[in-house]
């Protein structure tokens, strides 16, 4: 964001003055913050976290959005890039590391397995889509997407910090904000919040 785009539109600076000062409001400002300094999670499900691996490398460099700070702990991190197919078996290991992640935390579903299953959708073991489990903010298509497509979506989730102001979000609300509940790895994958049902159901039967 350069400081024509900082700056608040109806406040005129002297030409003297231009690049030297910005007249701005406190969310445009935060979110310019926010925005150059997204710092992914070192996390990867199948071949998609390939191509994010090549997105980081010197090639494509994403230095320039200032994302190129990948963290091994969720603690660190402002983004969840889910890259790969999501199975049954790593659905609770998905949703506890998102709970663990501080506010405010962003989604980006890499290819199509993290969006919608892709092909391996009718798959006894494949979750179809990660949004099943943890909501997410911007979808890559593509199997794999390329370290473009990758790009397009980080600026992308940029765009939407842009235009995120600190009286609606929701890690600035009163109150508590609730973990998602970690889903039962069963005979299939069971959610918490549908236990009450599970066990009406039985009981009927």
């Amino acid at each position: 964001m350069d400081s024509k785009e900082l700056n608040s539109p109806g406040y005129g600076i002297p030409p003297e003055m231009q690049g030297a000062v910005s007249i701005t409001t406190l969310d445009r400002i935060y979110n310019w913050g926010r925005r150059s300094s997204v710092w992914p999670m070192m996390f990867g499900l199948a071949c998609c976290a390939i191509e994010m691996i090549c997105t980081a490398a010197s090639r494509y460099d994403l230095s320039r959005f200032g994302m190129e700070v990948m963290r091994p702990s969720p603690r660190q991190s402002d983004l969840m890039l889910v890259s790969g197919t999501v199975t049954k078996k790593m659905a609770p290991t998905i949703v506890r590391l998102y709970n663990q992640m501080p506010e405010p935390k962003y989604v980006i579903a890499m290819g199509a397995c993290a969006s919608g299953g892709g092909p391996f959708k009718e798959g006894y073991n494949v979750v179809s889509g990660v949004d099943k489990l943890i909501p997410v903010d911007v979808y890559i298509p593509g199997c794999p997407p390329t370290p473009q497509a990758l790009l397009n979506g980080l600026i992308k989730l940029q765009e939407k910090i842009d235009k995120q102001s600190i009286k609606q979000v929701r890690w600035y609300q009163k109150g508590a904000l609730e973990a998602i509940p970690i889903p039962l790895l069963g005979p299939d994958l069971i959610r918490q919040q549908d236990l009450p049902n599970i066990k009406k159901a039985a009981e009927e039967a």
